[in-house]
């Protein structure tokens, strides 16, 4: 019989996150995997970041997870997306080369030590007195751990779906994970089934590319990771995506296979992602759009496959093949492998608490598509805090909770717990209310400090995160007092057709126009000053500060907000708190409540069918 602190289910995103960080913290770590070769495989769209998500890898970063170092050393191309628009949407995105991404993944999994890789599939979860004690395998191996964690991804009865033809199986080419869900139901856990899709593989040389309007990415690329030595990235080619489009006539032949699509014939019962709908979906439900937009990225340096993005679909085979030779520059397109639907369970996440610890059986975290989210960057954020915490309390030390107003991945958490989700969550800027702070060029200035705490961020990086602040404050007080005057300023100011001035202003006041560069103005008045060439040399302070002066109005009015909200997160539940007793609150606000067990009045009115008055009622009570 084998001894281990922690078992890790899954060699996911999440699982790869759970596992290092528990190692790190010296706790022993067995990783289960059915194939030890898959680590960190991106099994749909080989891209990591994105809208909101490039948010999420560098607050992983922040924290000492290994998301972003491992893009940065596996990105073929690299794009800030959104940066016609303000600095709070601004997001990093990286296109990877699939097998390297998961060959790197590997080696940093193989490398970090009281890690050890057990290549079998967990098929009990064994407890004793509401208490984690053990896992059972497939191989007929007992595992005793003091806590099990749950990254199961898609696997756990995963089923695959290609037109009417259904295969089990967790991902293409790989079995699913039978029996756990089945030991987790018979300790009391709700679970349910959703459902994700894949766009068809096309091989490249098949592709009339010289009609498509390519997308290149960003010169100079910026990495995620502040680990990521900027003198060798990028590390690998940087290669161009291209882009198509559906039209009626594509939509027309889609539609042909309807009759033959497992969603609409009812063999798919998971409700799929509302945000990145199958092309079936958007035919059905978008049906006043002409056409829809489609990316062809490739999936490596080395291989063939050209990932059809924005293409997911289930239909069959023959229409899919139909529908592309009818697509712009996809004429003669060959079809390596078509696309296709996976079902799989999973365990609405209200079941889980702030720690992702479960609220139902002790040492047992749950993190990933096991909680209902849909993307790598959600799952790994997940993985990273069950991880940490499973070692926290392992160790006897106290629990690692971000709130909403320091960093998506608490958002993130918040809205699982609180709201729960019965369709895969996806994070969106436009869902944490305080996003102007939550800015992915100040995830280190926000988060490293826990990192640092926990073990998983050196001493140096954090000694130059101080150094870098001393560096702000002292700019920031220079920017305030040094004064421009016409003279120097009034013919940049013209150049960049702004209005020019008739009195000497602050640096401070001048940066605040739009269209006015904080850098430009340095340059202007410079004069040989120590202080000035110094903020001039360090690109990230300089964005830190323009950014914060430019938008210091609505920086205070959201800060000032936090204020405010932090008074409620301060004013803490009773864990085994009685909500029937209250019998002021509505209904649905007893049974929401009871369901969820918030743990401060903060996070219960967030709750979804909790009204205002329901939260007067609670607080009376509790000061009572």
């Amino acid at each position: 019989m084998k001894e281990i602190d922690i078992v890790v289910v899954g060699g996911g995103h999440a699982g790869i996150e759970a596992a290092i960080a528990a190692a790190k913290m010296d706790c022993s770590v067995g990783v289960v995997t059915m194939d030890k070769s898959a680590f960190g495989r991106l099994s749909c769209n080989p891209a990591i970041g994105g809208s909101a998500k490039g948010h999420l890898v560098h607050e992983i970063d922040a924290l000492g997870g290994v998301m972003g170092l491992i893009a940065d050393l596996t990105g073929i191309q690299f794009r800030t997306l959104n940066k016609s628009k303000g600095p709070a949407v601004w997001a990093g995105r990286s296109q990877n080369d699939r097998k390297i991404y998961s060959k790197i993944a590997s080696q940093f999994v193989e490398s970090t030590e009281n890690l050890e890789i057990i290549e079998d599939s967990v098929i009990e979860a064994i407890e004793e007195d509401k208490k984690i004690i053990g896992v059972r395998t497939a191989k007929g191996n007992y595992i005793k751990c003091k806590a099990l964690i749950v990254c199961s991804g898609t696997f756990l009865n995963g089923l695959m779906h290609t037109g009417l033809q259904a295969t089990a199986g967790g991902r293409f080419g790989e079995r699913p994970s039978i029996g756990l869900t089945e030991s987790l139901l018979k300790m009391g856990f709700e679970s349910g089934r959703l459902k994700t899709g894949t766009p068809p593989r096309l091989h490249k040389n098949s592709i009339n590319w010289s009609i498509l309007e390519e997308q290149p990415g960003d010169i100079p690329p910026l990495p995620f990771s502040r680990r990521t030595s900027k003198e060798n990235f990028p590390y690998l080619t940087q290669l161009s995506c291209y882009i198509t489009y559906t039209d009626k006539k594509v939509h027309g032949i889609l539609e042909k296979g309807f009759d033959h699509s497992p969603m609409y014939t009812g063999l798919i019962s998971g409700i799929g992602p509302r945000y990145c709908p199958s092309i079936e979906d958007k035919v059905k439900r978008f049906s006043d759009k002409e056409r829809h937009q489609l990316f062809l990225e490739p999936e490596g340096l080395d291989s063939d496959l050209i990932y059809l993005n924005g293409f997911a679909t289930s239909l069959p085979a023959e229409i899919q093949l139909e529908a592309l030779a009818n697509i712009k520059g996809l004429e003669e397109a060959k079809m390596v492998r078509p696309g296709y639907a996976v079902e799989y369970d999973y365990f609405p996440p209200y079941q889980v608490d702030l720690t992702l610890e479960t609220k139902l059986i002790e040492g047992l975290y749950f993190a990933g598509q096991v909680n209902g989210t849909s993307g790598y960057e959600e799952a790994a954020g997940q993985g990273l805090v069950a991880g940490i915490n499973a070692a926290l309390k392992i160790q006897k030390r106290g629990e690692f909770i971000l709130k909403r107003s320091e960093a998506y991945v608490g958002v993130l958490i918040d809205d699982l717990v609180g709201k729960s989700t019965n369709e895969p969550y996806r994070m969106f800027t436009s869902r944490a209310e305080h996003r102007l702070v939550l800015r992915q060029d100040n995830a280190d200035r926000r988060l490293m400090k826990y990192g640092f705490e926990f073990g998983l961020i050196s001493r140096d990086m954090f000694n130059e995160l101080a150094r870098r602040e001393i560096l702000i404050t002292k700019s920031k007080d220079l920017i305030s007092k040094s004064k421009i005057t016409p003279s120097q300023v009034n013919p940049y100011l013209e150049s960049i057709e702004t209005t020019p001035m008739d009195n000497a202003e602050t640096i401070e006041k001048i940066v605040r126009r739009p269209e006015v560069s904080l850098r430009d103005l340095l340059e202007i008045v410079k004069n040989g000053s120590e202080d000035l060439n110094q903020l001039l040399n360090d690109n990230r302070v300089l964005e830190q500060i323009e950014i914060e002066t430019k938008y210091s109005g609505y920086i205070q009015r959201q800060l000032d907000l936090i204020e405010k909200m932090n008074r409620l997160e301060d004013l803490l539940i009773p864990l085994n708190f009685n909500y029937s007793n209250l019998k002021s609150i509505s209904t649905e606000g007893r049974e929401k409540l009871s369901k969820v067990k918030p743990r401060s009045i903060a996070q219960a009115s967030r709750i979804s069918g909790v009204t205002p008055s329901d939260i007067s009622v609670l607080l009376v009570y509790l000061k009572s």
